[in-house]
């Protein structure tokens, strides 16, 4: 798996597990930052990849700084 692959696999759970962890549906985090809830879910689920802006539009309605955000990327997360 190359490095851009297993990023884009590690977003998903880090995300999901932020979003939850905020109380927030797909659809309002999608709200918050101007994109469809399907992007959201595709994210999640490790379908696609974000821009560095998506990055900091998620980071800021996630209410966390975009540098932590990304340091997640390497920590282990399960979310039920």
């Amino acid at each position: 798996m190359s490095d851009s692959e297993l990023y884009t696999a590690s977003l998903g759970p880090v995300l999901r597990a932020q979003r939850k962890e905020k109380g927030l549906s797909q659809e309002e985090l999608a709200h918050r930052v101007g994109l469809d809830r399907t992007y959201i879910s595709l994210l999640e689920r490790g379908l696609r990849q974000p821009t560095l802006g998506t990055i900091v539009k998620l980071s800021t309605a996630l209410e966390i700084q975009p540098e932590d955000f990304v340091a997640e990327l390497g920590r282990p997360y399960k979310v039920d």
